[in-house]
């Protein structure tokens, strides 16, 4: 069933942020009308009284949660318990109170971080339970994961209706390169062009280079979301994803390529790898609601790359 968003009122909080502004496009080229977009500065939503207050100004038919505390690897060894503990509280109370006002639906967007370590590739949904998650990524994972849990519970109990994606690691114009938090395509990325603008002869890249990764075009994860919420009503996970695994070696192999970096690579193996491999399985979406990835990734990176440089120069 693919219900009219039209006429309702969305809330879509994280709906400034990189997914978050590619979902309000894609919710507004359908025509939705009433879509609310707000920043932390205007609801934080770890603060119970700020959700509340949300719930009580906007008065939403539907949440997209999309909000986050996130960053790459060096963010999370530093930050575990305040990505733990933010993530945790904004997930639990949203839904809660989501469901004491009996809105029509909530969707918690989750994370691939919330896979066990080993999980065998390509990642099937019903092994998400099967072992505990890379310890960088894993409070950030938990806490994220919990929606899924409380999202479960809620509809047993309360027949609320909210579902549980699990996008695999995004990437695309207007990512985060701030290389104290950005993940690793945007970090390659600054590294490369950074060092081709500046004359640079080396980069170091973190790791040994053979974990793989799977990745998806931003505009294809809005796309995900926002069919979801119009077609999607269970809470059973679903995966959200290109269905592609490449080693973070060829990655970067193929970003020197096409930033035209011309000098070393220096790959620091002091430093961790993260989960060894990463590609999801991505028969649900297909089934559940019609989803399938569109962005060739080499496409897909040349336009974020351009995008990079163009805010660089400019």
């Amino acid at each position: 069933m693919i219900s009219d968003l039209r006429g309702k009122r969305i809330a879509v909080t994280g709906g400034k942020g990189f997914l978050g502004r590619h979902v309000i496009r894609e919710l507004e080229a359908r025509g939705c009308g009433h879509v609310h977009v707000f920043s932390s500065a205007d609801y934080n939503l770890v603060n119970h009284e700020d959700v509340k207050r949300m719930y009580e100004d906007l008065k939403p038919d539907v949440v997209i949660h999309l909000a986050a505390r996130v960053g790459g690897i060096g963010f999370n060894r530093e930050n575990p318990a305040t990505l733990f503990y933010d993530n945790l509280m904004m997930g639990t109370q949203l839904i809660h109170e989501g469901y004491l006002r009996k809105i029509e639906k909530f969707v918690a967007v989750g994370t691939i971080c919330a896979y066990p370590k080993f999980t065998p590739v390509p990642f099937r949904e019903e092994d998400l339970w099967n072992g505990y998650p890379e310890e960088t990524n894993a409070p950030y994972g938990l806490a994220k994961k919990m929606m899924l849990v409380q999202s479960q519970s809620y509809r047993r109990q309360y027949g609320f209706n909210s579902i549980f994606l699990l996008p695999v690691n995004l990437y695309g114009p207007g990512d985060n390169f701030d290389p104290e938090s950005s993940h690793v395509i945007p970090a390659l990325i600054k590294k490369c062009a950074d060092a081709d603008l500046k004359g640079g002869k080396e980069i170091v890249v973190w790791g040994t280079g053979k974990p793989t990764r799977e990745f998806l075009y931003v505009e294809d994860a809005a796309r995900a979301v926002v069919m979801a919420t119009e077609r999607y009503n269970s809470s059973e996970p679903v995966n959200c994803g290109a269905g592609f695994e490449i080693s973070i070696r060829d990655l970067t192999d193929l970003i020197v390529e096409l930033t035209d970096f011309r000098g070393r690579i220096i790959w620091d193996d002091t430093m961790p790898d993260g989960q060894p491999r990463r590609m999801l399985d991505t028969r649900r979406a297909v089934e559940a609601f019609g989803f399938e990835a569109r962005t060739n990734f080499h496409e897909g990176l040349r336009k974020t790359i351009e995008w990079y440089k163009n805010q660089a120069a400019g």
